[in-house]
């Protein structure tokens, strides 16, 4: 009987400056790793992706808007200063938020944001405290709040920020991580590959912060992962189904897709190899991706590089396994690739039988 996985299984040393601080001049300007079905590694430039990808292949891409969902402000009676990071929407001008402060602000409490407008702290659910908003909390994030930059990206947001933290199709707005996958796509790209007979469809998950929280416990069985909502449309799962039907991979552009997709695979009760494996579905999902997971609907992988002891780096070591993986992030650090959300890509094919 294998021994249960531990959080040090998926460690590995980063040197601090190969960390991405800013995007590469143009959006698909970013080197490419390729690991194919045999293991083997090829170092590659993103536009090579055109050429691993084949006609009748379908890329699902995660459709979500990162929105400007943090705020600076202080609490209208005390006057102590709070930084506020909204996680997800409850009403229009409702929303759950992190709330950082010297003293945690209880029920009534009056918070003044961004020097605009008074928001009201009516409870907490967990770590999240609930926040009413005077107007569309949407409306207010657009016009004075800034956009959420990942905890290692060490600047501020800058005005560049807010156009290459996002994906050229977003469309979708409630996350507040990019689908970073998805930012070295351009509209040449895209077109390029439609062109070569790739189709594309959507999922929308909305990416939370609790993408960035490090694993606490050391068996990874005690992990309970944070909750993200996400969307598979009827003609997302139609999408899927047909691209099997003709012999055609389903690549997901994300972790974030792949988390949407098997999501709805595991709701659906489809087996692995199924012809059709998911169905239409949404909702919340906790699903925890490590090695031994069987994938349903996903052939390989588009995505960046993640960081030591994450569920994301757990994620990709399921679909490719776990000595590949090391192997691909120890060649990616000898090579000096750009990691994480600014960084360079990885394109990953399942396994050989």
């Amino acid at each position: 009987m294998s021994a249960p996985l531990t959080l040090s299984d998926f460690d590995y040393e980063l040197p601090p400056e190969l960390i991405a601080q800013h995007p590469a001049p143009e959006r698909g300007g970013s080197r490419l790793l390729h690991l194919d079905d045999a293991g083997r590694l090829h170092d590659l430039r993103f536009p090579d992706l055109a050429g691993l990808l084949r006609a009748g292949d379908l890329l699902v891409f995660n459709d979500t808007r990162v929105i400007k969902a943090r705020l600076t402000g202080h609490k209208a009676g005390s006057g102590g200063k709070v930084e506020v990071l909204v996680e997800r929407l409850v009403e229009p001008t409702r929303a759950l938020a992190h709330v950082r402060a010297s003293k945690s602000p209880g029920p009534g409490t009056t918070l003044r944001l961004a020097d605009a407008f008074e928001a009201e702290v009516l409870g907490r659910e967990g770590e999240l405290f609930d926040l009413r908003f005077p107007q569309p909390v949407l409306d207010l994030l657009d016009a004075h709040g800034a956009t959420p930059l990942p905890p290692y990206i060490t600047h501020a947001a800058e005005a560049d920020d807010d156009s290459r933290y996002q994906t050229v199709y977003a469309r979708q707005p409630g996350a507040v991580a990019a689908p970073t996958a998805g930012l070295h796509f351009d509209q040449p790209m895209l077109e390029r590959l439609a062109a070569l007979g790739v189709q594309r469809a959507f999922v929308t998950l909305h990416v939370g912060a609790g993408t960035f929280q490090p694993v606490r416990v050391d068996n990874l069985q005690d992990h309970v992962m944070h909750a993200e909502w996400y969307t598979v449309p009827q003609e997302t799962a139609d999408a899927v189904a047909a691209a099997r039907a003709r012999g055609g991979r389903v690549v997901a552009v994300g972790t974030t897709s792949v988390r949407a997709l098997e999501s709805a695979a595991a709701q659906s009760g489809a087996e692995p190899g199924a012809a059709r494996p998911l169905e239409a579905a949404q909702g919340d999902t906790r699903l925890f991706i490590t090695p031994g997971y069987r994938y349903r609907a996903v052939d390989a992988l588009l995505t960046n590089f993640h960081l030591p002891q994450s569920t994301l780096l757990m994620l990709v070591s399921a679909l490719a396994g776990m000595e590949p993986i090391r192997r691909a992030y120890a060649h990616a650090v000898a090579q000096r690739y750009r990691f994480f959300s600014y960084g360079d890509a990885m394109f990953i094919e399942t396994p050989r039988p």
